[in-house]
């Protein structure tokens, strides 16, 4: 059975504070329905200080979900680990897991735009060391025993319920974050489809005597909307689709490898790449697709057309593929 994640970002490019109230109402809305309706995932992500209001507190949103829902899981994907005092992520993640029972699942990267580093006054060039003390420290803080953390003895409480501590994952696309995640004995999330990362991991793994297991997106993980009339859809709100992909180009140097990378210019180039795709839901049920990544409100796509595609898919495809 297909895994079925529901996207958020809540990217609205010239949005009012009023106008984004809205849309953040409708996504928690959307994740109540979606989670009645038997989706797997909502996923969210952060971005700081983009003009187009990309959501910077994923940990926020993530909680307002899990309130809102009763099963399905909420993966921040990913949190920029170096940017969080370590021991106030550890009490925040905690905190999600005892509230939502273990629904929350946080993958770790490190990032890839300097800005944010920068904004936030923390050295670009130390974001591997952050980030190794970033997960030594949650690893430890869950323990809820006391430890050294910077040349003192801390203790964090409460303690997570998920055991041995909550689902943490290492992201990336370097050898360098695959080493990391082996040596720490903790599931490694490849940004894109690399299958030779994995492998990579995989020996690491053995060479640290240590377990773990990768969570790898498909080779195909195209983010869907779902319409009766896909090149109304596209003609209509295509532009919000290549927003979010000019976007995501205009941050992406050449050696960042993402599942989300396009080089499309134009609505028509972008259709015919495939990263983003509308189809029927007839269509979608016949791709055949093992992740299917909804993206309701991608790129500022108006709350009425989000709910029309989530409702499409949810009434008109999950059916089909859970059988």
């Amino acid at each position: 059975m297909p895994v079925s994640v529901v996207r958020f970002n809540l990217v609205a490019p010239g949005a009012t504070p009023a106008e984004l109230g809205v849309r953040y109402r409708a996504a928690l809305e959307m994740a109540a329905y979606a989670d009645e309706c038997g989706v797997t995932t909502v996923q969210t992500e952060e971005h700081h200080g983009a003009g187009n209001n990309w959501l910077p507190s994923p940990f926020a949103f993530a909680g307002a979900v899990l309130g809102a829902t009763r099963r399905l899981v909420v993966t921040v994907s990913a949190v920029i680990g170096p940017l969080y005092d370590p021991l106030r992520l550890a009490e925040d993640i905690a905190v999600l897991d005892l509230l939502s029972g273990g629904r929350l699942v946080t993958v770790a990267g490190i990032g890839y735009r300097p800005e944010e580093y920068a904004r936030a006054g923390v050295d670009w060039k130390r974001r591997g060391r952050l980030q190794d003390e970033l997960l030594d420290t949650l690893l430890k803080a869950w323990t809820g025993e006391e430890f050294e953390y910077r040349g003192r003895t801390v203790r964090v409480t409460p303690r997570p319920s998920s055991e041995p501590h909550p689902l943490l994952l290492v992201g990336g696309s370097s050898k360098a974050a695959a080493r990391r995640a082996a040596r720490l004995g903790l599931p490694f999330f490849p940004s894109a489809h690399l299958p030779e990362l994995e492998a990579y991991y995989k020996e690491r793994l053995v060479e640290y005597g240590t377990e773990g297991w990768t969570m790898m997106p498909a080779a195909e993980t195209p983010l869907l909307h779902i319409a009766e009339d896909p090149d109304r859809a596209w003609a209509e709100y295509g532009g919000h689709f290549l927003h979010e992909a000019r976007t995501y180009a205009s941050w992406q140097s050449g050696d960042i490898r993402s599942a989300v990378r396009s080089a499309a210019g134009s609505v028509r180039e972008l259709r015919d790449e495939g990263v983003y795709r509308i189809l029927t839901p007839d269509e979608c049920v016949e791709q055949g697709l093992d992740s299917l990544v909804l993206h309701p409100l991608a790129g500022g796509m108006p709350t009425a057309e989000g709910w029309r595609g989530l409702r499409l898919f949810c009434e008109n495809v999950l059916p089909r593929l859970n059988g």
